[in-house]
């Protein structure tokens, strides 16, 4: 517990104390007000079908989570690992699952650092009109398990390599494969098959925690699916270890 604590300090600071991470976050709120202030347009315009502002805005912002995961986690190891300082840190009395675990709550913190500030989109709508929080709790919910398996995802990836750019990729690559299952979805006509793929689609899981839809199979699927993919990744740090 003490190393994980100590990992998560360490990394935490490297996130603030880091120019890429300022520029993560200025082109994260950049690109999110965007969005925001197209959508509102587009919903006070008479014609528009309406509906609650942030529910389009979870839907419209899918794409942030299939870039930032990449971005957030690259140097997470493979930085250690080129540099040779993961084995000063393997050599303390730490185990490969504190330091990871330690990474990845870093990096879910920084995440849920990035996307705190869009709470006062609800919070401006709410001066002009009546705010169903419900739902947008359940949106919030939906953000974090999806950037929690991302997260997870993208640090396994960095752990296989010593090099930044192939970490990204390789979780760009893993994350677009998961959008795909949703698409595949939609060309299967056997049931069993078609429910497998909407059960691990994410495009399906977007729309239910915009509109307000906690399912608990979701909540199984993601924490499951972190807690797995921070396993491999401890297992695939072990195992640099002994190289």
């Amino acid at each position: 517990m003490n190393g994980a604590l100590a990992t998560f300090r360490r990394e935490l600071r490297a996130y603030f104390f880091s120019p890429l991470a300022y520029i993560v976050l200025f082109f994260f709120m950049a690109v999110n007000g965007i969005i925001f202030i197209y959508l509102i347009g587009e919903l006070s315009d008479p014609r528009s079908p309406g509906g609650p502002p942030f529910n389009y805005f979870f839907r419209a912002t899918w794409l942030m989570l299939l870039l930032i995961a990449p971005v957030l986690t690259m140097r997470l190891v493979s930085e250690e690992l080129r540099s040779g300082s993961i084995e000063v840190l393997m050599t303390a009395p730490v185990t490969e699952g504190a330091v990871i675990v330690g990474k990845f709550l870093a990096a879910l913190t920084f995440y849920a650092f990035l996307w705190a500030p869009t709470l006062a989109y609800g919070l401006m709508i709410s001066a002009y009109q009546k705010v169903d929080w419900g739902p947008i709790f359940a949106g919030y919910v939906g953000v974090l398990l999806i950037g929690s398996l991302f997260l997870a995802i993208g640090i396994f990836s960095s752990a296989t390599t010593k090099s930044q750019l192939l970490a990204a990729m390789m979780t760009a690559a893993l994350l677009f494969l998961l959008f795909l299952f949703g698409v595949f979805e939609q060309m299967v006509n056997n049931d069993t098959a078609k429910q497998a793929l909407g059960y691990i689609g994410i495009w399906n899981h977007i729309d239910e925690f915009a509109s307000g839809i906690v399912d608990t199979r979701r909540l199984v699927f993601y924490l499951s699916g972190t807690l797995f993919f921070l396993f491999l990744a401890s297992r695939a740090l072990e195992d640099k270890k002994w190289r």
